[in-house]
């Protein structure tokens, strides 16, 4: 089965996206990565804005339902908080979502910014939903607020991904995730 001219467009922006940012990925880049001319790139998008909007969204939804498929499964909170934490990862890449929150031009474009600030917001908010549940069922102490504990496990994954690609190896990317996991751990009642 093909895949039509607009998907290949979008996939390959969202790969140059990732690779280069937003002022790095050109229209010709994006045409030449996608096979195709510059009359079928305007006859599907009206322009780069246009085109990279769908690029992020789709990359966005992506990072939530990737997210969902470890979250939203059985088990314990504290397993699918591991889950989602452990899941593979192209760690020496970084997040795509996260690489556009330091592309200075999708930050300062309320358009372009706007999926990213809802994938990460929606991330944190089911997050924090698993974490209320182990919460509620004493799997974690009452006094644990979700929504920091949600924040702490973003900013752990997004933190260790760039001290992943400044050291050039997954082992802080690695090490940072065993520590939250420790910090997490159900502790045994003390008798």
């Amino acid at each position: 089965m093909s895949t039509s001219t607009s998907e290949r467009l979008i996939q390959a922006t969202r790969e140059l996206l990732w690779e280069r940012g937003y002022v790095g990925t050109s229209p010709k880049a994006v045409q030449q990565a996608a096979g195709v001319g510059q009359g079928s790139m305007y006859h599907h998008f009206a322009g780069k804005p246009d085109l990279a909007l769908a690029a992020i969204r789709r990359t966005a939804e992506e990072l939530v339902a990737g997210a969902e498929t470890v979250l939203g499964a059985e088990g314990s909170a504290y397993a699918r908080v591991e889950g989602y934490l452990l899941r593979e990862r192209d760690v020496l890449r970084g997040c795509p979502v996260g690489r556009l929150t330091m592309d200075p031009e999708v930050v300062a474009h309320p358009e372009l910014r706007a999926p990213v600030e809802e994938a990460l917001d929606r991330l944190r908010g089911r997050l924090a939903e698993v974490v209320q549940e182990g919460v509620d069922r004493g799997e974690f102490p009452g006094h644990l607020d979700p929504g920091e504990i949600a924040a702490t496990v973003v900013a752990t994954v997004q933190g260790g991904y760039v001290l992943a690609r400044a050291g050039g190896s997954p082992a802080s990317f690695d090490s940072a995730v065993r520590g939250l996991l420790a910090l997490l751990a159900p502790r045994p009642d003390p008798a």
